[in-house]
């Protein structure tokens, strides 16, 4: 797993590549998230904290889940991808892999995401099991592939003044004015 050196404090945007491995442990919260929404629905149905919990995945996998996303598909992939001391076939296969998942994943949220819809809105619908599952399974593969290979290759290969354009881009996604060790 790669570690976070900033300890116990959420990682700013001057440390990137701990955003984004932050991000991953919100992405499995989430995850176990909708695991116990299934659970609750089966035993409670579609009540105020089942709408909550509904509402509270879509709004995190609307913004943060997407920029997540645009995080590493336009800022971290190509920077990556630019680098001469990366074995490029290499490199590229990891890349074009992850890329791929990303597709698998993000048709199984728009699957998921009409459910979470009806549900925020108090409509007792099931949440099917094979649909949970794949998102969830999908998710949890990526993100190991994501934190034993591309966060250690990123930090292997992104020197300071790639990382600091990273964390500007991320922080610009965001609508966050850069810390002042990011700002170009």
């Amino acid at each position: 797993m790669f570690p976070l050196s900033s300890g116990a404090a959420a990682p700013g945007f001057d440390h990137p590549l701990e955003m984004l491995h932050a991000c991953h442990g919100k992405i499995l919260r989430q995850c176990d998230t909708l695991n116990k929404l299934a659970a609750h629905l089966a035993e409670q149905g579609c009540d105020e904290s089942a709408q909550q919990a509904a509402q509270g995945i879509l709004r995190y996998f609307d913004s943060a889940g997407r920029f997540h996303h645009q995080d590493e598909e336009l800022d971290l992939f190509p920077a990556l991808r630019a680098c001469a001391d990366a074995d490029q076939a290499q490199l590229d296969a990891l890349l074009e892999r992850l890329l791929a998942e990303h597709i698998v994943m993000m048709s199984a949220w728009e699957e998921l995401r009409a459910t979470l819809l009806r549900l925020a809105e108090g409509v007792p619908v099931p949440l099917p099991a094979m649909l949970l599952g794949r998102f969830v399974a999908s998710h949890t593969a990526h993100i190991a592939v994501e934190e034993t290979e591309l966060l250690p290759l990123a930090a292997r290969l992104l020197g300071a003044r790639q990382l600091a354009q990273l964390g500007r881009s991320m922080a610009e996604r965001r609508g966050v004015q850069p810390p002042p060790g990011t700002r170009a």
